[in-house]
């Protein structure tokens, strides 16, 4: 296969490059190095993978670099993204351009193509918004929902917050593609992607942020009151995601899927402080601060669909994962100063 990956050098990117590139596929990796440590992963993947082909360029503005690329390519995973709900707030028009407009790039350029490849969207579960109409319950550490275990794909959009908007509307572009031009298109709706190789930050990837902060000495910042809860997925896991998606696009595409951990693999932030107090062994200091706009108290996917349609479901458990991540980190702590 070959497969064209935006935003290739990125967390997500550069892991997905990693695995398909091991299994023997010719990956070309595109990406405008605009997000802090994508050099870094760009750097470990071609020392591990001198035949990774590296695309410098930009999804908003470069649309004949696309047009060229999507022409080589069997499969595209679309994963160049504006990332953060409070950057989008702070300059929605970029995040617009980057999210909304990049998407629709990339689109134009598969359906001008001759070979037509098959698109993955990484999606996120942001376009079901606050979801104000389901109960939710309160208890010591977390919040739960009081009807159901996990949301699925029948949920109501109600994008919240310029990112949810951007994202939502490529979502859909994505979704009418495959009915409109007959593409092989496919919507992921992702929720809290974790793993190695990810610079988390304080407004986006908790989970790595929560564990790089606490080993560099950083105090933390608990938006909220910590009872937040995600269903939580390692990137290994997402990863196996998408060769299962292509392996299946027959009867993937035009679809769009919950994923995440589900209701097995979900986490607070105060139940993840905890975690990472035993790993380091010590108390970990936190502040708690107004609730940021948009913030769901509890989103956790219901991952049936993807289970019945093409086999899937999460293998790493949280606590696995987290130590993982947790080692990963106090291995590589000059990556992070």
């Amino acid at each position: 296969m070959k497969l064209l990956i935006t935003g290739g050098a990125g967390f997500i990117g550069c892991n997905s490059a990693d695995y398909f590139l091991g299994k023997g596929h010719d990956v070309s990796v595109l990406d405008n190095l605009s997000r802090a440590g994508t050099d870094k992963n760009l750097e470990w993947l071609q020392k591990r993978h001198p035949s990774v082909k590296f695309i410098k360029a930009d999804v908003r503005t470069d649309q004949a670099v696309l047009d060229e690329e999507v022409s080589k390519a069997d499969a595209v995973l679309h994963l160049a993204a504006q990332v953060a709900v409070t950057t989008s707030v702070t300059n929605p028009r970029e995040d617009f351009d980057i999210n909304a407009l990049g998407t629709f790039n990339v689109l134009e350029a598969i359906r001008k193509s001759d070979n037509k490849p098959s698109l993955i969207y990484s999606s996120t579960n942001k376009v079901y918004g606050k979801m104000e109409e389901l109960e939710v319950l309160e208890g010591e550490k977390r919040y739960k929902y009081k009807d159901i275990e996990g949301v699925d794909e029948k949920q109501n959009l109600d994008f919240h917050s310029p990112y949810g908007c951007s994202k939502g509307a490529a979502d859909q572009y994505v979704l009418d593609y495959a009915r409109i031009y007959d593409l092989k298109t496919v919507v992921l709706r992702q929720s809290c992607i974790y793993g190695t190789r990810q610079f988390g930050i304080e407004d986006q990837g908790w989970v790595a942020w929560f564990i790089i902060a606490t080993s560099l000495g950083t105090p933390l910042k608990i938006y909220g009151n910590g009872k937040q809860v995600r269903d939580v997925l390692y990137i290994d896991d997402l990863v196996r995601c998408f060769e299962m998606v292509f392996d299946k696009i027959d009867k993937t595409l035009g679809n769009a899927y919950n994923i995440g951990g589900g209701p097995n693999n979900s986490l607070s932030l105060l139940e993840l402080i905890s975690q990472i107090e035993s790993l380091h062994g010590r108390e970990i200091e936190h502040s708690f601060h107004d609730w940021r706009p948009g913030d769901q108290p509890v989103f956790i996917c219901d991952i049936n669909k993807a289970r019945n349609d093409f086999g899937w479901e999460p293998k790493v458990s949280p606590e696995e994962g987290v130590k993982k991540l947790f080692n990963w980190v106090q291995e590589n702590k000059e990556l992070f100063q």
